[in-house]
């Protein structure tokens, strides 16, 4: 729940971050047109409130061999706190899983699941998915071509409450 009441200077900086989080801060407050050290307060405040929740690099998946990206729709037994809470201790241990969401629909969760090739997938989907004893049916879907992956978060709705 945010805590701070947001302006068009902290839109800014929110923005500015989420294209390069390795903006110096003297770069960032000319950026916003501050000085550098409101500005580092107003970072600073951004982070304690929850607004900007870390930083790091998004790595190239194919310059690294994670040339393939399957989309699994998982359908779990039981809809139990247990069940679910089991599941997802299990799926939080995956390196292979970069994004799991429980949703409504067809599944109950639905994983994003990099791995280097077929034969790769398939020895996760055999020796780990499939062992799960909570997991009724599992879906996959393969990724052809990537069009739009880990871009900036629309904060347009923010901006009416920024006074911008």
């Amino acid at each position: 729940m945010p805590i701070l009441s947001l302006d068009a200077i902290d839109m800014r900086i929110l923005s500015a971050l989420q294209w390069n989080g390795r903006l110096s801060n003297v770069d960032l407050a000319v950026e916003v047109g501050l000085s550098p050290s409101p500005c580092l307060r107003r970072v600073r405040l951004l982070e304690e409130g929850g607004y900007i929740s870390g930083y790091r690099a998004m790595l190239g998946r194919e310059s690294l061999g994670l040339g393939l990206t399957v989309f699994v729709g998982i359908k779990v037994e039981r809809h139990d706190d247990e069940s679910a809470s089991a599941l997802e201790n299990k799926i939080d241990s995956m390196p292979e899983v970069v994004a799991c969401h429980l949703v409504s629909g067809e599944s109950d969760y639905l994983l994003e699941v990099v791995v280097p090739d077929l034969v790769s997938y398939e020895r996760f989907l055999r020796n780990t998915l499939l062992k799960l004893p909570m997991v009724r049916d599992i879906t996959s879907n393969f990724a052809i071509h990537r069009v739009k992956s880990e871009s900036p978060l629309p904060l347009t709705h923010l901006v009416k409450s920024a006074g911008a």
